[in-house]
């Protein structure tokens, strides 16, 4: 019952989506849905992209074994780049009406600068997209008892995925992720009290925690050390969340820029608020049934992520089952259909597109699917071949745009002086610093990441005040917006 039940709704899943994709007319609607998504929606797609496998799985099974300490980047960080990124970029965003955040680049700096960011950033998505479709294949595994191998299971997701959003791009993945959130919310909710019931209730769980130590997120003995490596993850997330295509694609797919920042706002909020109930199950679910700490005494860092199955494949009943797989298929779902559109979208548009600028929307939609279909089986490979945790893997992958991507968006955005000259340097030094320090010396007091964005700020300042020796390719924020304003009242227009 239980695998028929989960079938059945990757089923209804797929069909959705494909229903959905009878709305793509042009590249614009594949991209950001023909920036038409009313608030509802765009709260919808903003939290279900974020609450990925990472967030059930990884982050609930960490806060378990190392409380709070352990999991600064997710939640809190992630949190901090929504809020950040819809207070700072929201507006501005919307009124560039650009179609991926390469092209703010591109605007900004020129032809050069737009490819080596937006190749930073389409990099950085293996990481998130293999976590998700390895936590789809987990998933599969587990629901066979094994009969599947976890390789074929994460071949297997990564088909489903494929499917639905290689035809509907936004379309498909706005629609599936409110059907999916909802899931999200009612599973998660039911199962957190039938668990916490079966470990003597909320105030017991929330009490034990405490006296455990779990909501210490800074222990007096965790030494200077301990400070850098919290403050590497959460910046990480923070701020090299930001320049992430998902995060524009969910703001410029809005009705309007108030919907836009307050979508954004809401999805961060509502979030947070939600990644404290697999944190609370996972918890409670250790106190009811300790014989799953054996778990945390693998050798394989993964194994801790099956804290939650095992929990409610053993112990819990079928209605419960089926609402818990629900719900965690419903985040890797949302998740991954999120993370394979965006990088796709930003290689096709700023990386392939500046060498061949005569398409037509035709041959870019055609564009867009084929590289989607190659970046699914590039990440495929990556899942098949990485041993980090779900947790891991996404933190790894925002260091890339950490050092990469982010100084160049901000000083951009808000330094009339930053140009050319200083973006690239600013790119070079940052990634060149943390690749040298993360594997060279990865053991130095400060993370490699830190010593990569604080490279990448060096950069950007020298580089826009030294004496000039490469030529400015882009024009200034003012400017961009004036010709956004203006090509938009011709739209209007005609």
């Amino acid at each position: 019952m239980l695998v028929t039940s989960v079938i059945a709704y990757m089923l209804v899943t797929v069909a959705i989506g494909l229903l959905a994709a009878r709305r793509v007319n042009n590249a614009k609607d594949y991209l950001v849905a023909g920036r038409s998504l009313p608030l509802y929606m765009n709260v919808a797609t903003v939290f279900a992209t974020w609450f990925g496998a990472e967030t059930v799985l990884a982050v609930s099974a960490t806060f378990a074994k190392d409380g709070l300490h352990g999991i600064p980047g997710d939640p809190f960080g992630a949190t901090a780049c929504l809020v950040l990124a819809a207070l700072l970029f929201s507006r501005l965003f919307y009124r560039l009406n650009l179609l991926t955040i390469g092209d703010f680049y591109k605007v900004r700096y020129g032809k050069s600068v737009e490819v080596l960011t937006s190749t930073a950033i389409v990099i950085s998505y293996l990481g998130w997209t293999s976590a998700q479709l390895t936590a789809l294949g987990l998933i599969i595994h587990v629901l066979s008892s094994g009969a599947v191998a976890l390789d074929h299971a994460i071949m297997m997701g990564a088909a489903v995925v494929l499917i639905y959003t290689v035809f509907g791009g936004m379309w498909s993945v706005a629609f599936t992720d409110l059907f999916q959130s909802v899931i999200i919310v009612i599973g998660l909710v039911l199962v957190a009290w039938l668990v916490g019931d079966s470990a003597g209730g909320f105030g017991k769980v929330i009490t034990q925690a405490q006296a455990d130590g779990k909501f210490n997120m800074f222990p007096a003995d965790m030494g200077a050390a301990g400070w850098w490596a919290m403050a590497g993850a959460f910046f990480a997330f923070a701020f090299g969340s930001i320049p992430q295509q998902d995060v524009f694609q969910r703001m410029t797919s809005a009705k309007d820029e108030k919907t836009a920042k307050r979508g954004t706002l809401v999805g961060a909020l509502l979030y947070f608020v939600m990644a404290a109930v697999p944190i609370f199950i996972a918890y409670a679910a250790l106190m009811a049934y300790p014989e799953l700490k054996e778990l945390f005494e693998s050798e394989d860092a993964r194994e801790i992520q099956r804290v939650l199955p095992d929990l409610v494949l053993g112990k819990m009943p079928l209605w419960a089952q089926i609402m818990f797989f629900g719900a965690l298929l419903s985040a890797i779902l949302s998740t991954a259909s999120g993370a394979l559109l965006a990088p796709t979208a930003t290689f096709t548009e700023n990386v392939i597109r500046p060498f061949v600028p005569r398409m037509s929307d035709r041959q870019f939609l055609l564009l867009l699917r084929l590289v989607l279909v190659s970046f699914t089986a590039m990440a495929l490979v990556f899942a098949l071949n990485s041993t980090s945790t779900m947790y891991e893997m996404v933190q790894g992958a925002y260091n890339v745009t950490l050092t990469g991507a982010f100084v160049p968006l901000m000083a951009g955005a808000f330094w009339k002086r930053a140009n050319t000259q200083g973006a690239l340097l600013s790119v070079v030094l940052g990634v060149g610093t943390w690749l040298a320090f993360n594997n060279l010396a990865p053991d130095t007091l400060i993370p490699a990441n830190l010593l990569g964005l604080a490279a990448s700020v060096l950069g950007m300042v020298v580089g826009s005040l030294a004496p000039r020796v490469l030529a400015n390719g882009g024009q200034s924020i003012e400017s961009a917006l004036h010709q956004a304003a203006q090509v938009e009242q011709a739209l209007r227009k005609h």
